[in-house]
């Protein structure tokens, strides 16, 4: 921000320069070539500035566009393009990126329950591959497989990931109950890299979910109980073949990250948190130790919002995160994605925008370095009445959304909130209004608050039901997001940050206005 600051005059006179002029538009898609006129000039950064303020230029290369390489297209690209064209730089950021790349394969884990196995999202969707992604086919073995076995084999990634599951309950090799969110990640990815480095990257994917079952089913050495309790010995079977089989052709091969798409059953679960740290653990040390591999594994887990008030395993997958930053990261809720009418499940497009945005993620975390972040409190301050709380905002500015329906319309203290919940020892606490102030939220209350047990959350507690709109089916949501310009490649959708799902005390600490 202190960048546009010091810009804003140039970025204005771009803005002005738009109405008088005009361009011829080619056939290219050199980094920075917006309009495809197979010329970088101040017209480029004109149309990146439009685009950044939602004027929606043609046409428009939103590749080209993003010079520094981030994913997001914002003012800061405009201006690169423009010191480009008056040469006070020389190259774009996008094209020196040090990608992290150790591997020809990169390995991703996917594990959980329902919403890691696809439920209710038949017939699939995912059915060629249009990259080089893999996946290891285990052709009509059932359990055990050894990982020497030689039907064991490396195919196309598509949907389904493994068979089908023939029942309930239901494990690896046989688990899969429709579109898990593998393939839209691996082909964005792929995408991402094609597109913005004009290479290729190949992830092999591997997924041992298991239905309805708490994390002690899916830990290191788990109880077996009837099929279930396998996950983690099948996925370091997984591993195992998918080592000896890079090897025989000459590849390397390294697990990037764990995707853990769970926590509805350990919705009351007190030792949630140190529970996924410990399954984050025991896979680094695991996984290293097959492989080979220096580097770290990193986890990537998801916020549930679909089942329970006050949500242990809700808060823990936010909390675990913050506390380990370097080994896991909360993609954020999942409120946002569309829901199957049975409340608690998504359709198949739902899993693969949850896949992208794993995607999104990966790239950032794990190939680019990048330190991201969800979109989080920080600071709680209050002032009598008036609760201010500062946002991480990964991609600026703050907005309401507004297609999606008000949360806790039936609750007259809460309903002003957007999603935001205020408690005291006095119960809940009306709130009057709530605002956004650059990246904070300004929250409101009818009334001077208690001086001690106050609490603000967000998209904590039971609202009715939302049934017609895109989170249909989710008990919690709010309206608070960013505006990150990343696209799907599979679902085409925009897909912003929204506000995870929180509870904090609020300090008797006042905040200057």
């Amino acid at each position: 921000m202190v960048f546009f600051e010091k810009h804003k005059k140039y970025l204005f006179f771009l803005v002005v320069l738009s109405i008088i002029t005009i361009s011829v538009f080619g056939q290219s898609s050199t980094l920075g070539d917006v309009n495809e006129d197979n010329i970088i000039n101040i017209v480029d950064a004109l149309f990146t500035a439009q685009y950044y303020v939602e004027m929606e230029p043609h046409p428009f290369n939103r590749i080209a566009a993003d010079v520094d390489a981030n994913d997001i297209i914002n003012v800061v690209d405009a201006l690169f393009i423009a010191q480009y064209y008056i040469k006070i730089i020389d190259h774009f950021p996008g094209e020196s990126a040090q990608l992290n790349i150790p591997w020809d394969w990169a390995g991703i884990i996917g594990t959980g329950q329902s919403l890691a196995v696809g439920v209710k999202a038949k017939p699939v969707e995912s059915i060629t591959q249009p990259f080089a992604n893999l996946k290891l086919s285990k052709a009509d073995l059932e359990w055990p497989i050894s990982s020497t076995d030689p039907l064991l084999e490396l195919v196309p990634l598509t949907e389904p990931i493994n068979r089908y599951a023939p029942q309930y309950p239901s494990a690896w090799p046989a688990n899969i109950l429709g579109e898990t969110p593998h393939s839209s990640m691996a082909n964005q990815i792929s995408a991402l890299l094609k597109n913005n480095h004009d290479r290729d990257y190949v992830s092999v994917h591997t997924n041992v979910g298991e239905d309805g079952k708490a994390l002690v089913y899916l830990k290191k050495e788990a109880t077996i109980n009837g099929v279930n309790g396998r996950a983690y010995a099948a996925s370091m079977i997984e591993v195992e073949a998918i080592t000896r089989l890079a090897r025989e052709q000459g590849k390397s091969y390294g697990i990037g990250a764990i995707i853990m798409t769970h926590g509805e059953s350990d919705t009351d679960n007190p030792n949630y948190g140190s529970e996924l740290l410990q399954l984050w653990q025991d896979y680094n040390s695991d996984i290293k130790a097959i492989t080979g591999q220096n580097e770290d594994v990193l986890m990537i887990v998801s916020q549930q919002n679909s089942w329970g008030d006050n949500s242990l395993s809700t808060l823990a997958a936010w909390q675990i995160a913050m506390d380990n930053p370097a080994s896991i990261v909360c993609s954020g809720p999942k409120y946002q994605y569309p829901y199957d009418i049975d409340e608690i499940h998504f359709k198949a497009e739902g899993y693969q925008e949850l896949g992208e945005k794993y995607a999104e993620i990966y790239y950032q975390r794990v190939i680019l370095k990048n330190d991201w972040q969800p979109l989080q409190p920080l600071n709680i301050l209050r002032n009598n009445h008036i609760i201010s709380i500062d946002f991480h905002v990964p991609s600026p500015p703050l907005v309401w959304d507004e297609n999606f329906q008000i949360p806790h319309q039936n609750e007259t203290q809460w309903m002003n909130g957007k999603g935001f919940e205020i408690t005291s020892p006095r119960g809940k606490e009306t709130i009057q209004s709530v605002e956004i102030s650059g990246n904070r939220v300004i929250i409101t209350c009818s009334e001077d608050l208690p001086t001690e047990g106050v609490f603000v959350a967000y998209a904590m507690t039971k609202s009715e039901k939302a049934m017609t709109l895109p989170h249909q089916g989710t008990d919690r949501w709010g309206l608070l997001r960013d505006s990150d310009s990343f696209q799907g490649l599979v679902t085409g959708k925009v897909q912003p940050n929204y506000a995870l799902a929180f509870k904090k005390a609020v300090p008797l600490v006042e905040y200057a206005e």
